[in-house]
Parts: C-alpha cells; sequence; structure tokens
C-alpha cells in the first residue's frame, strides 16, 4: 500500500527553521546543492523505522490559523522533556499533552515558522482521560 516516504516542512525564515529542528530533535539538515533552497533533513539512522524530509522556503504567506497541510508526528522519549525542549527553541503548545489509550502520549505544537507536528511518547498504558 502507499505510504509516507518523504515530508517538507515550509519555512517563512528555512535557517530559523534549520537551526529549530536541530536544537531541539538533533537532526542532521544539509542545504541541498541543487538549483533550489532546499535544506534536506536526516531524522534517524537508516536502519530504524522512520522518514526523512526537507525545509523549503514558504512561497506564500498563510492567512488566518486554518491547518492547511499533512501533521507529522515525531516520536520522542518523553512528551513533557521535548514540551519543553520545544518551547525552550521558540515554537508553542498548540493541544495540550493527551492519552491515546493504549498507544501513548500525543502533544500537538508549533514550530518557530508556524507549522503544527505531533510528538508521541509510546506508552501502551495510556489511559482514556490524563
Amino acid at each position: 500500500m502507499p505510504r509516507v516516504i518523504h515530508f517538507e516542512i515550509h519555512a517563512d525564515n528555512p535557517a530559523r527553521a534549520v537551526k529549530f529542528y536541530q536544537s531541539v530533535f538533533d537532526w542532521q539538515i544539509t542545504k541541498w546543492d541543487g538549483p533550489a533552497e532546499y535544506w534536506l533533513v536526516s531524522t534517524g539512522k537508516p536502519e530504524e523505522p522512520g522518514i526523512n524530509g526537507a525545509i523549503i522556503q514558504r512561497n506564500h504567506t498563510i492567512a488566518g490559523e486554518s491547518v492547511i497541510a499533512y501533521i507529522c508526528t515525531i516520536d520522542v522519549p518523553s512528551v513533557e522533556v521535548y514540551t519543553t525542549r520545544i518551547t525552550d527553541h521558540g515554537g508553542t503548545v498548540v493541544v495540550p499533552k493527551m492519552a491515546v489509550p493504549g498507544v501513548g502520549w500525543l502533544v500537538y505544537m508549533k514550530d518557530s515558522e508556524g507549522n503544527i507536528f505531533g510528538i508521541m511518547q509510546n506508552d501502551g498504558s495510556a489511559p482514556i482521560s490524563a
């Protein structure tokens, strides 16, 4: 079946977005040597499950607060630790920590560019309500 194989993070200020994701998640990010302003993002070791992506210059401003993109969720060992790391680097909480029963803990955040993303801590004992 088709599956997600790549993601793009659109940014008003790609250098700021690169710094945000490197500082928070330790991702390896390098500028592509092609004709476009494009930064390649490696999110982990090739033998680990997951996908890699890119940061790209946003072409137009976004009006309003509507989500007009896919929300990618990032696996983290602790939503508390990463919520703090994210807010310390200019991100904000959009939806506070919530239980996904039998799966784990989920928080929706905004990055330095206003993009919404999720962080998920696996925990099979997560209750119906936190």
